[in-house]
């Protein structure tokens, strides 16, 4: 009788099991790279990271349509603004972060001049412990608004 009544607890109990989420994984999206205004000036990639259910560190984002790609946070104090360089981004467990205009960036030097606005192409994002994550990007011009 008890293992009658211990399997109907299982089988009642099983759809509600079935709808437990995943653990959130490291993960990246939303990438987007605005053209610069300029011809030989350097685009701004942007997108978020979205931390796993351990902190980790992303080290670069790079791409084989520009020869050099650097992170960077535009900082302001009192009216003037700065561009700083930036080695790493630490990403808290369960936490995004955002690459945004006016915030974090990365910065695309000597961009490939067939890149035009609405191709698309890959970023590599390298975590300190060796995770490699590849997402497109879609391309906009520099005086296009950015995605929604």
């Amino acid at each position: 009788m008890r293992i009658v009544l211990a399997l109907g607890l299982m089988a009642a109990l099983a759809p509600l099991l079935g709808g437990c989420e995943k653990p959130r994984e490291l993960s990246v999206d939303g990438a987007w790279v605005r053209l610069a205004a300029v011809p030989g000036r350097p685009a701004a990639g942007y997108f978020t990271v979205h931390g796993g259910p351990a902190p980790a560190t992303l080290i670069s984002v790079t791409t084989d349509v520009a020869i050099k790609s650097e992170m960077h946070e535009t900082m302001t104090k009192g009216s003037m603004s700065q561009m700083t360089p930036l080695q790493r981004v630490e990403i808290p467990a369960n936490t995004d972060i955002a690459f945004k205009p006016g915030g974090r960036h990365v910065m695309l030097f000597s961009v490939n001049p067939g890149i035009k606005r609405g191709s698309e192409f890959t970023f590599t994002f390298s975590f300190a412990d060796g995770t490699r994550i590849l997402r497109n990007a879609d391309v906009i011009e520099a005086g296009d608004p950015g995605p929604k």
